[in-house]
């Protein structure tokens, strides 16, 4: 999805911005999958927002760009709808139209004609773009920025001309109502030939086509002495829904029929039509009018080819290419609505500036929670437990630790989900939040078991690990979910011990959620001569063997995984034991 548009609302034109993809493992970890299947229920729209929210790029700017854009579009719902409403008109033109297709001199008036209304339709669409972004107090550089583009466009002398050009051309060609066709018969009312008589300015009043052709046939003045048309004749329309001239074998063209495959066509009729595919009957009369009607208002065409001639490089496709960037934020803020009405706090990401990013705190997140709490499990926003949280020189690496089901999972999912969200401009799940982008994220969350069949478990493990650790830079952030927890305490302590302190010498911004608790209680040994970063000790807080869900820097509180999960189902000594003891007294 990242590209260069001009007029992008979401991938500004800089140079120098680089792009990182999530991977889907990653995607599937932060639990994104599933909170996109909230936002719309439209797959093309789905894998639209996916492909945004997935390119990632550390440039400061393009964070700060798109979170104006998403305020301005959060603020007006009006401007939402109203230029969903005209870019959609531009995609119609774009996808359907003729800007895209050559066109020479043996072009037909109908084409023209259709390039022509086409055209007028743009011109209105410009000018409605434009009055609806003046409208609305804008105050984003992305929404400035495409107000310009289309201001420019409007100003231009080409586009003034076009316009002055295509308002005389329609005050001729709106005057064009209806067609007469002459057909000649020979004594058997066989057609003999077919001929376009004229184009008026006026439409022909309906009748019935049986009582037409009585009057003209049995009344004494209905039988005219000579060819010409007085204008009074009836007309009846064909109706393509229902009529059949002959017994099913003829060809249905739109509002007008041709039985060019039963004996009432001559060959002198035939020899008018241009023979299109079997599978589009529809030229033969098209064309056959077309050729007809070109050569009867040929000084028309060839004003029109000469007007148009001059704009057929003229381009619709950035306009139209902004459609599935309004329709990204458009979602995002629906369903941010949403939730806000049911009471869910957001707030603005505030993008670090150069000197506070040289400094040594690179994120504050005050009241943080996981949007997944809110999207797949609905939980109240009173019943969501909030967390503090920075990342910082002391804080590069948090080693979280605590009993078994304490939130610990949750809040490294919750880290991940808000950097992804405010490098998109979207609102962020939290209180304040400030930082510096990544440049992308990688996770490493146990395997399922039929991916580890060649390597085993913790070679997997182990290959998975290097793999991120290579992509990784001290931009990225790193979310590690019981890594290296496959194999024994001892094996998996003395490998994520050396995964530790290589992560720290690289500088990435890193939560490594583990059982192992001694990893925690040594955090000055694995700090010991690193001067770029440090890790520190994070804690899902139990009081009283009752889960809080709030997380503090502090040290391991030293239970193991395994004495959490005794004491769950009972079976530590004093728990077994405790029947025994009640028993004897």
């Amino acid at each position: 999805m990242a590209k260069k548009n001009p007029i992008s609302i979401l991938f500004p034109d800089r140079e120098g911005i680089v792009y990182r993809n999530i991977s889907d493992a990653s995607w599937h970890d932060l639990g994104l999958d599933s909170i996109c299947d909230k936002l719309t229920q439209k797959v093309t729209e789905r894998s639209v927002i996916a492909s945004v929210m997935r390119a990632m790029t550390d440039d400061p700017f393009v964070a700060a760009y798109r979170a104006g854009v998403f305020n301005d579009i959060m603020k007006y719902p009006d401007l939402r709808t109203q230029m969903m409403e005209l870019l959609s008109h531009v995609q119609f033109l774009n996808d359907y139209g003729n800007f895209k297709k050559d066109h020479d001199m043996r072009t037909g008036v109908w084409e023209l004609l259709h390039r022509l209304s086409e055209l007028d339709d743009y011109i209105k669409c410009v000018e409605q773009i434009r009055e609806c972004l003046e409208k609305f107090e804008i105050t984003s550089e992305g929404l400035k920025t495409l107000h310009d583009h289309i201001d420019m466009i409007y100003q231009d002398s080409l586009f003034a001309e076009l316009k002055q050009d295509i308002a005389a051309l329609k005050a001729d060609t709106d005057n064009l109502k209806s067609i007469t066709v002459g057909i000649n018969l020979n004594r058997n009312f066989q057609v003999d030939s077919i001929g376009l008589i004229s184009v008026n300015k006026k439409e022909f009043k309906s009748s019935g086509i049986l009582s037409s052709f009585s009057e003209a046939v049995t009344t004494r003045n209905g039988l005219k002495d000579d060819e010409k048309w007085d204008g009074h004749m009836r007309f009846h329309p064909v109706d393509n829904s229902s009529a059949d001239f002959s017994g099913g074998n003829t060809m249905k063209l739109g509002a007008l029929y041709a039985a060019a495959r039963v004996p009432l066509l001559t060959p002198l009729l035939a020899s008018t039509l241009v023979t299109p595919p079997d599978n589009d009957p529809a030229q033969y009369v098209t064309r056959f009018f077309d050729k007809e009607v070109s050569g009867m208002l040929n000084l028309m065409t060839r004003r029109l080819e000469q007007v148009l001639s001059k704009y057929v490089n003229f381009s619709i496709g950035n306009i139209a290419d902004l459609i599935p960037e309004f329709m990204f934020y458009i979602r995002w803020a629906e369903y941010i609505e949403k939730l806000k009405e049911k009471g869910y706090e957001f707030c603005t990401p505030v993008v670090m500036n150069e000197e506070q990013a040289n400094s040594e705190r690179s994120m504050q997140a005050v009241g943080l929670y996981n949007l997944k709490l809110a999207a797949v499990g609905e939980m109240p926003f009173k019943d969501i437990v909030k967390n503090d949280l920075d990342f910082s020189k002391e804080h590069t690496l948090y080693l979280l630790t605590g009993a078994n089901r304490g939130g610990k999972t949750t809040i490294t999912q919750a880290i991940g989900l808000i950097y992804v969200l405010a490098q998109g401009g979207i609102s962020v799940p939290c209180r304040r939040f400030e930082f510096i982008p990544a440049d992308c994220i990688y996770t490493h969350y146990p395997a399922d078991e039929d991916k580890t069949m060649d390597l085993g478990r913790l070679g997997e493990e182990c290959s998975r690990f290097k793999a991120l650790f290579d992509a990784c830079t001290d931009k990225s952030l790193l979310l590690l979910n019981e890594t290296f927890s496959t194999t024994s305490f001892e094996e998996g302590y003395f490998i994520a011990k050396d995964a530790i302190r290589a992560i720290l010498t690289k500088g990435a911004r890193t939560v490594y959620n583990t059982h192992m608790h001694k990893l925690a209680l040594e955090i000055d040994e694995l700090n010991a001569g690193i001067e770029r970063a440090q890790a520190a000790s994070l804690v899902a807080v139990s009081t009283a063997g009752l889960r809080s869900f709030k997380m503090k820097t502090a040290p391991p509180e030293g239970r193991s995984y395994a004495e959490d999960i005794a004491v769950r189902y009972g079976v530590t000594f004093e728990q077994l034991t405790a029947s025994e003891k009640s028993s004897e007294e």
